[in-house]
């Protein structure tokens, strides 16, 4: 297979090097079919976690590479396929959760060969898209729904969506998803979730200072052992950000709020809510926020899940809480971070520090955790960081530290 996928990259490369416009419409099926676009990427990544309870630490060392051709647009219609390929370098001295090594910690990146995306867009009726098949789809922040794009497999959706522009200030999505494609793989037991589950969000931006959506997700997990995650949620949220201070110095903010409880095959029997407010300042580069983020419980019971979200994102690099406790979550958390600018070789270096203050909503206390990273572009296609994660236990789980190494390339 992976001879296969090596031929496959080097025959597409050389036949479609010459993409056609984006938007333009082909003349024919055939211009359309053979005028499309291809990119290539790849991403090395090294990855080291300690964690108490293990007395070997893990280390993976993987590459993945992305193929992905888009096809020109026909008569409205329009197709995207896209491969991706995740292979281990050297020893398997991690636990990738498929291959057998349960002596050491967990780093989610298993060997895959997988269609990654393949899909059908028609985009004929004014304003609006139509698709089908299997997408790499992110909604807002990626709170409830994300592809988890910081690992090496992609969280994807066979679905059906519309997304429609009315007015320009307002975009309206639906969708249904009948299987959610994890980044475990098909070797994994649950690598692939049987579901029906809809998606309706509104998005509006047209206040000028702000955007505000309003959402709802309809999980229906048909698999039994995944029946407790089976939920429904209707939220808002806010974002925005305002020039201060003559323009020199920028506000930015965001408030959320959600309710959610069991639905159709669930055992459980809950109500939950979820808060999330945050606000910084931004100025020469460098950006300050506090945040306050709230997965709450129902009296210890049952608690707030976000399942299908890109959870890497959320409540700490450690990946300590990518399912929320019975007892909820409190993230009480601060950031800077800083990019250079000027036009020195030093010129998009950009520099991450994140501390977060865990605790229950109906217990004690979880731990602390600090998160560091340093980053860069490096030309149009290159980039490269580094990155760090200490999680401190106090009440919940183990001590963990995390290192990663990365470095890309996109073309």
């Amino acid at each position: 297979m992976r001879t296969y996928l090596l031929t496959t990259v080097a025959a597409l490369s050389v036949l479609y090097s010459f993409p056609a416009s984006a938007g333009e419409e082909a003349a024919s099926f055939s211009d359309a079919l053979t005028g499309g676009k291809t990119t290539i990427s790849f991403r090395y990544r090294a990855e080291s976690v300690e964690q108490t309870g293990f007395a070997d630490n893990a280390l993976a060392s993987t590459v993945r590479t992305k193929l992905k051709y888009e096809t020109g647009i026909f008569k409205g219609f329009s197709a995207v396929i896209e491969f991706d390929n995740v292979t281990q370098i050297g020893n398997d001295n991690y636990n990738s959760t498929v291959n057998g090594v349960t002596n050491r910690p967990v780093v989610a990146d298993p060997e895959i060969t997988a269609v990654n995306q393949a899909y059908i867009a028609y985009t004929g009726i004014k304003n609006t898209t139509l698709l089908a098949g299997r997408t790499a789809l992110n909604m807002n922040n990626q709170r409830f729904i994300g592809t988890v794009g910081w690992r090496q497999n992609d969280q994807t959706w066979d679905m059906a969506a519309i997304i429609s522009k009315p007015v320009e200030t307002l975009t309206l999505t639906g969708g249904y998803v009948w299987n959610v494609n994890r980044i475990f793989g098909d070797d994994h037991p649950f690598g692939d979730l049987d579901t029906n589950t809809f998606i309706v969000d509104a998005k509006y931006t047209g206040l000028g200072f702000g955007n505000v959506t309003a959402y709802g997700l309809f999980i229906d997990l048909n698999d039994a052992p995944v029946f407790g995650l089976s939920s429904q949620t209707i939220g808002a949220r806010f974002d925005g950000k305002h020039k201060v201070r003559g323009g020199n110095m920028t506000a930015i903010y965001e408030a959320e709020f959600a309710t959610q409880s069991d639905y159709k095959d669930s055992p459980l029997n809950y109500s939950a809510q979820y808060y999330h407010l945050a606000a910084g300042l931004s100025a020469n580069g460098l950006t300050g926020k506090l945040g306050y983020e709230v997965l709450g419980s129902d009296n210890g019971v049952a608690s707030f899940q976000t399942p299908l979200a890109t959870l890497h994102k959320f409540n700490g690099w450690a990946d300590k809480f990518l399912t929320t406790p019975a007892g909820g979550l409190e993230d009480f958390y601060g950031s800077l971070s800083y990019k250079v600018g000027g036009d020195s070789l030093m010129k998009g270096l950009k520099f991450d520090a994140v501390y977060h203050d865990f605790s229950a909503d109906s217990g004690g206390d979880y731990g602390r955790e600090i998160d560091l990273q340093v980053s860069k572009k490096i030309g149009k296609h290159y980039y490269a960081g580094l990155k760090f994660a200490d999680y401190n236990a106090s009440g919940f789980s183990t001590d963990i530290q995390k290192i990663w190494f990365t470095v890309g390339a996109g073309f």
